[in-house]
């Protein structure tokens, strides 16, 4: 063990010259990236940073004991412990303090320089769903590996806009990891239609409410476009993979740093540079481009409609721990779950740190919404049978958003009071839904499409 630990130290010291560099020189080797498990990974990181083994909390579903830790830090204070008073503040002085806690601590550093995305239309299609006609467009954006070849991403996107627009059109753009371009094309059935839990049969993210039309179909009928994007294609969600997808290659195949990015913020990366191409295509509105992602891409889209302001509005469905539910609330998934060996590949390894001391975060997920401000965030989870991403801790999150929110001269919730199940609060920049039912977004893309159509246009 003493032998491999610093064969690690070793790899880690040639890290920071390795990533600085723009190229490998002609007479540098290419190595093959290293082999690591993810237990082995993860004890790594565990090692790096002095821990112990990770606390296994059980998952609490006790109302009466969710709230350990009922002081939230106040997004309004400055690390200095002065107020913000003035939307300048917030801009130059808290946001850019928020953003540095939050790359450090929780999600990991994306790096300032990374590969450039070279976009290719592999095909275009003209298709028809309920008499309306759209083109879909199949999208690869392969990142230059020229400085690592034993690496290569391929982010995959489908595009659809409607056929007879006549102008640039807002697109929709959901996570996902179905299908061999992101999921099924004009707003058929999903390709695996696994039940979600809880809801019955043919409710799962992708798919509309039973019966209904699906999302792709709801967002069609406003004379928007739609878009998914494969996050497995961006990067694998696995701590097997961190020396793989544009971590790996990033990385030059070696292992992370304790503050480096993961997998959150490099699906969210990728949908950056999806954008970047909107940005170029006459028939998107890239100024209208709205995010949707459900549990662990829910939480990427929070992620990614935090970090990047170019995106118009998004839907965060049941995102839980590491999404929109409040770190220091002990109900559902905890942060001891999140920072084990099954999902540690999501987050920084400083994350690591956190088990165990959820108090000792200098952040929380309120704090996270409020980096959307002032762009609209709908707010979405389940009911009991949705109760691991616990969506009251989700609502106090969108709650304790809302002054920053109001800072910025916006609408939070209106209220701090828990709604009853299927009551939507949409009147404010903030919004939020409890649907009766389970782990699916399904049953909120309608209220959703509501919401956002009071935006896009």
């Amino acid at each position: 063990m003493t032998k491999q630990l610093s064969r690690w130290a070793a790899e880690l010291a040639m890290l920071s010259f390795l990533v600085a560099a723009p190229a490998l020189a002609a007479d540098v080797p290419v190595t093959q990236p290293a082999n690591l498990t993810r237990d082995e990974d993860h004890q790594r990181l565990l090692d790096l940073l002095h821990l112990g083994p990770t606390p296994k909390h059980p998952n609490n579903y006790d109302e009466s004991k969710a709230n350990p830790y009922p002081n939230l830090p106040d997004p309004l204070l400055l690390n200095n412990g002065q107020k913000v008073t003035s939307a300048e503040m917030w801009w130059k002085q808290r946001r850019p303090e928020l953003v540095e806690l939050f790359e450090r601590e929780i999600y990991g550093r994306t790096p300032r320089l990374t590969p450039k995305v070279t976009w290719d239309v592999v095909s275009t299609t003209r298709e028809t769903n309920d008499d309306v006609a759209v083109i879909t467009r199949q999208l690869v954006g392969h990142a230059d590996n020229s400085a690592y070849p034993a690496i290569s991403v391929n982010i995959q996107v489908s595009l659809s806009t409607p056929a007879n627009a006549t102008g640039p059109v807002p697109v929709i753009v959901q996570f996902t990891n179905d299908g061999p371009f992101g999921g099924p094309r004009g707003g058929g059935a999903a390709t695996s239609p696994t039940p979600a839990r809880g809801t019955g049969p043919a409710t799962g993210p992708g798919l509309g409410a039973p019966g209904g039309p699906t999302w792709q179909q709801q967002v069609r009928a406003k004379g928007w476009g739609y878009a998914m994007i494969n996050t497995l294609s961006i990067q694998p969600d696995s701590g097997n993979g961190l020396t793989a997808g544009i971590i790996g290659l990033v990385n030059r195949g070696q292992p992370r740093a304790v503050d480096d990015w993961g997998a959150l913020a490099a699906w969210a990366w990728g949908a950056s540079r999806a954008l970047d191409y909107f940005e170029t295509d006459k028939t998107v509105n890239a100024k209208m481009v709205g995010l949707e992602g459900h549990s662990r891409r829910g939480k990427a889209a929070l992620v990614a409609m935090a970090f990047d302001q170019r995106f118009a509005i998004a839907c965060v469905s049941s995102s839980g721990e590491g999404g929109a539910k409040l770190h220091r609330r002990d109900y559902g998934e905890p942060v001891d779950a999140v920072a084990s060996v099954n999902e540690y590949h999501w987050m920084a390894g400083n994350f690591l740190k956190y088990a165990g001391h959820w108090d000792e975060m200098p952040v929380d997920s309120h704090e996270l919404i409020a980096l959307c401000a002032p762009r609209p965030v709908f707010i979405a989870g389940g009911t009991y049978q949705d109760r691991g991403a616990d969506t009251k801790g989700m609502f106090l999150a969108a709650a304790g958003a809302g002054p920053v929110y109001k800072l910025l001269g916006k609408k939070d919730l209106g209220t701090t009071e828990m709604p009853a199940p299927d009551v939507a609060l949409i009147n404010g920049d903030l919004a939020f839904r409890q649907h009766e039912g389970g782990h699916t977004d399904s049953l909120d893309w309608p209220t959703f499409v509501t919401f956002a159509a009071r935006y896009l246009h």
